[in-house]
């Protein structure tokens, strides 16, 4: 059972564990009172009995509970995901910011993490998934040269880039920053605006992986973010007006 959210269980239970000695319900009754929390005794008495059934306190007769080993590892388990939830939101926050220094902050992430996954993928990747590459690549140049998105395109190709590292965590890292949100909008703007150059990055990043390089891969991939980040601090005013703009005519 995930307690995490549960409005009487976690609270309880960090009651009980506060406490030195076994205690009942009227002692938590009135630790929820101190708190400004109103609850009644028979509310806390049916969760203490589902809390002993699972194993989280137990009983010392008329003493009343106290916590289990189980009971605090639930307790820590329970804060460790709401501080997961908690640094879900910010990224969430970042990915779908419109101030220029939060939209950098993602760019900046992903420039660390994408280097390292250029760089073990020269090194890891398949002559299968140089195939699936090189597909990304004919297919955004294909789209490019038709005036249609390359927005999937684009993250196709490097979520592949961050497979074929066989690293998981760097993966799911790319994954969870690579948000089909601000991101792509301004992406396709700054294709517009600068030129579609972002394509020749891809494909000297595809030749340094083909070459198994791993140096060439590493460096291939920072020019590419690096030119990026540049595009985005040049041109943010005139993308964040037109997008302004754009809302202010749906209104």
């Amino acid at each position: 059972m995930d307690i995490a959210k549960d409005k009487w269980k976690k609270p309880i239970l960090e009651i009980i564990n506060e406490s030195e000695e076994p205690v009942g319900s009227w002692y938590i009754v009135n630790a929820f009172t101190e708190r400004g929390v109103e609850v009644s005794s028979a509310t806390v008495g049916r969760e203490l009995n589902q809390l002993e059934v699972l194993g989280y306190v137990e009983k010392h007769g008329y003493k009343g509970r106290s916590i289990t080993s189980l009971g605090r590892r639930v307790i820590e388990a329970a804060n460790t995901s709401l501080e997961l939830d908690y640094y879900k939101k910010s990224l969430d926050d970042l990915i779908n910011s419109n101030v220029l220094e939060n939209f950098l902050m993602v760019l900046e992430a992903r420039l660390a993490i994408e280097r390292q996954t250029a760089r073990l993928a020269a090194e890891r990747i398949t002559d299968i998934e140089l195939e699936e590459l090189a597909e990304c690549l004919r297919n955004q140049q294909s789209h490019s040269k038709d005036h249609q998105s390359i927005a999937n395109d684009d993250i196709s190709f490097h979520g592949s880039i961050a497979k074929a590292s066989k690293n998981k965590a760097l993966f799911s890292l790319y994954m969870m920053l690579s948000t089909m949100g601000q991101q792509s909008q301004l992406f396709e703007e700054l294709r517009h605006r600068v030129g579609d150059n972002y394509s020749n990055f891809h494909d000297r990043i595809l030749h340094a992986l083909e070459e198994r390089d791993s140096d060439k891969a590493e460096q291939c991939m920072l020019d590419h973010i690096s030119k990026l980040i540049f595009d985005v601090k040049q041109y943010w005013h005139e993308y964040k007006k037109n997008h302004d703009d754009h809302n202010g005519r749906i209104l």
